[in-house]
């Protein structure tokens, strides 16, 4: 019989410790420590005998490299997003906030799969009428879309084990529980242990699990930070509620790019996908304003052109506020003081407020330039050029440094009307640059500064 033992976990972090604690040594936090009773790994792995085979090391110059099969929907975001599709014997977790629209992603994604493949979707958190009400409102009909209303882990694998799916749905894995762990479902030993069975269900039978996760009020997904380094890609749902457009966000992605992003529409009918993002990011742009700028960022192997916005107004208390919304807030105080040193702005008594447009979130170099001008254009209230880009990282020196994959940003721009691009001179090599549009080289912020706010 396998021995138990009594330790103490965290709820927030996953630390373990045999006696209680009031504040985690892991994460800080206070009466987070909750007792848990294991089974020993010692007991657990002799209990009843069973032989088990053992894996013998190969050469690598002896393995055989294999391409690997994809899952494709009918939606290109998600494929993107994912490096092409679904790999087959993966696990996938997604999180986001209540109400963003996970579940109404993945029924969506389920069905359209349900009709080459059988899926089966399993909620732990609603009925399968509850669920059968969604599926009418997004109108899908499909016969290989199985439902399923459980959460012993033993019963969905004695399900699985009967119906044989190519695909599988868990919403979500905090209401999964196993019988052998006491803890309460939720928990940091239930979820640990649930989502390492569903990943030997995955590799075993070589099905594709996608699991929900909530995430916590910071905007990380709950539970362990072990559970993002067992699974094979970790997909963060982001968004406003108030708004329609949605973002599914790559963090991590052992078959693909971790940096891709999708874009996606909430509807009454469920969830569109927006093939071109930037023209959506730059409609409701008012042109001939101070302090508005279009940058093209990269996201993943996408150029996106965004706009970025800057409000620079006179302060009223001793220490100048500095807030920004989609950028670091650290980069914006950085760029600020190269423009006081470098520049002769006198922005120490200037509230700054910076903002980028759309609910993006923008953490690349190559934004610099288009901060600054933001800044330079409302400090001096001199509105840039409507048609003009600027793209560039600023050194600390003044000086604007090469960025990558510049001619892709330049063809976005071309595409959408724009009639200039203002970029690092050292990126003006080595490519062809369209011919109705006008690429103008600089060096250093001075320069940047001449051209932008010349017009």
């Amino acid at each position: 019989m396998a021995k138990r033992k009594n330790t103490f976990v965290c709820q927030d972090c996953g630390y373990e410790s045999p006696k209680w604690m009031g504040k985690c040594p892991g994460c800080g936090n206070w009466n987070t420590m909750v007792e848990e009773i294991q089974a020993s790994a010692r007991g657990a792995r002799h209990a009843g005998g069973t032989s088990r085979t053992i894996s013998k090391p190969e050469r690598i110059t002896h393995l055989e490299s294999q391409k690997e099969p994809r899952i494709t929907t009918e939606m290109r975001e998600f494929n993107r997003v994912l490096g092409g599709g679904i790999v087959p014997g993966s696990l996938i977790l997604i999180g986001g906030d209540p109400g963003i629209g996970k579940s109404t992603l993945l029924l969506q994604i389920s069905a359209q799969l349900a009709r080459k493949l059988r899926v089966l979707y399993i909620s732990g958190e609603e009925s399968t009428r509850q669920t059968k009400l969604r599926a009418d409102r997004l109108g899908i009909q499909e016969e290989e879309l199985y439902v399923l209303s459980e959460t012993n882990l033993y019963d969905i694998s004695q399900q699985i084990e009967k119906l044989e799916p190519d695909l599988i749905i868990v919403d979500s894995i905090q209401t999964i529980y196993r019988e052998e762990v006491t803890s309460a479902p939720g928990s940091v030993s239930q979820v640990r242990e649930s989502t390492g069975e569903l990943m030997k269900i995955a590799k075993t039978n070589n099905i594709a699990i996608f699991i929900v996760g909530h995430v916590t009020k910071e905007g990380a997904i709950a539970g362990p930070r072990l559970l993002e380094h067992m699974v094979d890609t970790v997909l963060y749902f982001e968004g406003e509620r108030h708004h329609t457009y949605r973002i599914l966000r790559s963090v991590k992605n052992r078959f693909g790019s971790t940096h891709e992003m999708g874009i996606f529409e909430m509807r009454e009918e469920g969830l569109r996908e927006v093939i071109n993002a930037s023209e959506i990011f730059l409609e409701e742009r008012k042109e001939g304003t101070a302090g508005s700028t279009v940058v093209a960022s990269m996201e993943g192997t996408r150029p996106i052109l965004v706009e970025i916005q800057a409000l620079i107004a006179p302060s009223s208390f001793g220490n100048p506020r500095r807030m920004a919304t989609g950028i670091d807030s650290n980069r914006v105080s950085l760029i600020m003081a190269v423009l006081e040193k470098r520049m002769g702005f006198m922005l120490q008594n200037q509230d700054a407020y910076l903002k980028v447009a759309g609910g993006v979130k923008l953490d690349e170099p190559a934004i610099d330039l288009a901060i600054a001008l933001s800044i330079a254009s409302s400090f001096r209230d001199q509105p840039t050029a409507s048609k003009d880009i600027f793209i560039g990282e600023v050194g600390l020196t003044g000086e604007i440094r090469r960025v990558s994959r510049i001619e892709q940003r330049v063809q976005e721009a071309s595409k959408l009307g724009f009639e200039r691009v203002i970029c690092p001179k050292n990126n003006l090599e080595g490519w062809t640059i369209p011919k109705d549009i006008q690429v103008v080289g600089v060096s250093t912020i001075q320069e940047a500064f001449e051209v932008g706010l010349a017009r």
